[in-house]
């Protein structure tokens, strides 16, 4: 990383205190390398998503509990909204299903709450950085559901009789390509690829993209 990099930052908690300490934690971590600057602070997805539109903030400090919805769904509304930006995950749920649907929805890192003062730094630093932050027990969570999803991929494809087409058009779906970008990719017209998607909505039981995207990375029919 450069000397003197200045880290811009939205944290996403509905609790005040919690951000507050979020923020004392962040002051204590600056120094002469690194430098976190908090931008903004965010309670729910629907303010957050309209902090990112306004601020220019290198990273988003997420928790998963939000009201009216989790943050897995947040990370794929971030993503459908075109939000390029890098996602670390704080969390209070150390369970292993929560820590690999964040992962596979798009966050760059997963920190467990109760080892931030241990971890943040190192988790902001490596994210930063471009690299994933994962520490040996969040790892040991992560790839325990990855075998599991890796059979059970298979087998949720073929119980619902997903093509193989079809799968590629979920797969990039679930990245946030819109119907032209999956044309371009995948060598189709737009109008093949409404028609794909119209089969998977159907057989997925869905009736938007939204709800195919949730279904099918809760299902692990495909990976973020």
């Amino acid at each position: 990383m450069s000397t003197h990099q200045l880290i811009s930052i939205l944290l996403v908690d509905d609790d005040p205190i919690f951000r507050q300490g979020l923020r004392t934690l962040l002051e204590f971590y600056s120094n002469g390398k690194l430098k976190f600057n908090v931008v903004g602070e965010a309670a729910c997805v629907d303010q957050a998503l309209k902090l990112t539109k306004e601020q220019h903030q290198s990273l988003v400090l997420l928790d998963l509990e939000l009201p009216h919805e989790d943050g897995i769904s947040a990370l794929i509304r971030f993503r459908e909204r075109g939000y390029s930006g890098k996602i670390l995950v704080l969390s209070a749920h150390h369970e292993d299903e929560w820590v690999f649907r964040a992962m596979q929805a798009g966050a760059r890192g997963y920190v467990f709450k109760d080892r931030l003062a241990n971890q943040l730094c190192e988790a902001i630093s490596t994210v930063i950085d471009d690299r994933i932050y994962l520490d040996p027990d969040v790892a040991t969570s992560f790839f325990r559901m990855f075998h599991f999803y890796a059979g059970r991929c298979l087998q949720a494809a073929q119980s619902l009789h997903l093509t193989e087409r079809e799968q590629e058009v979920l797969h990039w779906l679930v990245q946030g390509a819109s119907n032209e970008a999956i044309a371009q990719n995948l060598y189709v017209t737009v109008a093949t690829v409404k028609a794909h998607l119209t089969s998977i909505f159907e057989k997925l039981g869905v009736t938007s993209r939204t709800q195919a995207i949730v279904k099918a990375l809760k299902l692990g029919l495909v990976s973020a």
